[in-house]
């Protein structure tokens, strides 16, 4: 917590006020995070952060939101919405260790300052793991090898360590989205034990605190869990959505059971258990009904719909995914959840896709999965991979082995920092499917270095 010294420091921001207008700080921070997604940056802005800066807490934003706030107010200089030149901030800030419970646990230290955008570290990380080879080495530069759990004796828990957890689970997001879980899962296993330990060990001072520890330690299960599934560890996948479901009911958290469920019924869908995907959406989508997000019942409609294919139900998946599209069209809103944001056009046309493939339409799947493959940005390594690699494999098994080939050599060219065990499991399937189109053109080529990358 801020010493009394610092807060008397903070001078409202009223330039950046009267820019946010009519609008609500939630609605505002969503046309932030829309504003980020047009010029291919990630910040987590939510309605506390604008709250922050205008109350004068954050002198200065970080790189990342420069780089924002300069895109959603085109011909003004940071002077302009408010704030102070980067060199003077970092010139007086007086930022200390905080004396609680070690937030090491999570792989950084955390400190209270008042001067400067305490997300500063983000944008550092992020420039961090994108410019490490591997999933590994991303994960060692940021600590995620060597978290402890936090110690039983202490048992105060405030800011900075609800902070810790939150920041943990960006960190994860981040790493996924350019690397693959398969180098990440047993290091971001650590920090979910330190999250739950803080659950059972902390006494918070204020019930806010308490329902953003909840909340944070169950979306930290949740990220967890996606690091398991994706890496084929279903088992242990399970388990952490589990361990979601189960704080967000103690919690009374409908965002995050929605979540959970959402995750479930993808994780059922994934190992065979269609009707339970299509029972896990819909329990989503009840726990969502007042969450005031169209984007998260479309997503949670478009995983009904891949448990109706999985049936083989044409008609249940048909009517799903077109409450889908009806729910996407109203576009995204301030009440979107924040891991949400993979969640655009490209996912949307990729879900379909994996609908059409299970019930062996493979024209629409095609046509689907194309356009998921073209719309994706490439910053976004593993899912521009993913989506290429769901392209092969839909063109092999529809007659189209030369394009098959072709797409999967460029799964392959994204593939040198991403560790994936679907995108594996999908290119083998690829590989198999072509064995008997050898002659066809880029088949053989693609088979030779498919073996050779495998080894």
């Amino acid at each position: 917590m801020a010493s009394s010294s610092q807060a008397s420091r903070a001078v409202p921001n009223l330039a950046f006020r009267r820019l946010r207008g009519q609008r609500s700080p939630g609605e505002f921070a969503a046309a932030v995070r829309k504003a980020a997604r047009e010029i291919g940056e990630q910040v987590s802005c939510d309605a506390r952060y604008i709250g922050r800066v205008e109350a004068g807490e954050i002198r200065c934003p970080n790189y990342a939101y420069e780089r924002v706030f300069l895109h959603m107010f085109p011909g003004l200089a940071l002077g302009d919405l408010g704030f102070t030149p980067r060199e003077q901030v970092r010139g007086g800030s007086r930022c200390r260790p905080e004396q609680a419970l070690d937030t090491r646990a999570f792989g950084f230290a955390a400190t209270t300052c008042t001067d400067t955008d305490s997300d500063e570290e983000s944008d550092v990380l992020r420039r961090a793991f994108m410019t490490s080879g591997t999933a590994t080495a991303a994960a060692a530069s940021l600590g995620l090898s060597s978290m402890a759990v936090p110690s039983q004796g202490r048992r105060r828990v405030g800011e900075p360590e609800v902070k810790a957890v939150e920041e943990a689970v960006r960190r994860i997001r981040l790493l996924d989205d350019r690397h693959g879980a398969d180098g990440l899962y047993r290091r971001a296993a650590q920090p979910l034990r330190a999250a739950y330990a803080l659950l059972d060990a902390g006494i918070a001072a204020r019930r806010s605190t308490t329902d953003r520890l909840h909340s944070g330690a169950g979306e930290l299960a949740i990220s967890v869990g996606w690091l398991a599934h994706d890496s084929g560890r279903f088992d242990d996948a399970r388990s952490h959505y589990a361990e979601a479901l189960a704080t967000a009911r103690v919690a009374g958290d409908a965002a995050l059971e929605a979540h959970a469920f959402c995750n479930t019924s993808f994780l059922a869908r994934d190992t065979g258990r269609p009707r339970e995907a299509v029972r896990s959406a819909q329990a989503g989508l009840r726990a969502a009904g007042h969450l005031a997000s169209p984007r998260l019942l479309a997503l949670l409609a478009l995983r009904e719909a891949g448990g109706w294919a999985g049936l083989g139900d044409r008609a249940g998946c048909e009517q799903a995914l077109a409450r889908a599209h009806t729910y996407f069209d109203r576009g995204a809103g301030a009440a979107d959840p924040e891991w949400m944001s993979f969640f655009g056009e490209p996912e949307l046309e990729s879900l379909q896709a994996q609908c059409w493939a299970t019930l062996g339409d493979w024209p629409r799947a095609i046509r689907h999965a194309r356009r998921a493959a073209t719309l994706q940005d490439r910053r976004f390594t593993r899912n521009l991979a993913l989506y290429h690699a769901e392209l092969a494999t839909d063109l092999a098994h529809g007659g189209a082995p030369d394009e098959s080939a072709s797409a999967a050599e460029e799964a392959l060219d994204l593939l040198d920092g991403v560790q994936s065990a679907r995108i594996q499991a999908l290119l083998s399937s690829t590989a198999r499917t072509l064995r008997g189109h050898r002659g066809a053109r880029g088949v053989g080529a693609f088979l030779r270095r498919y073996e050779e990358v495998r080894v």
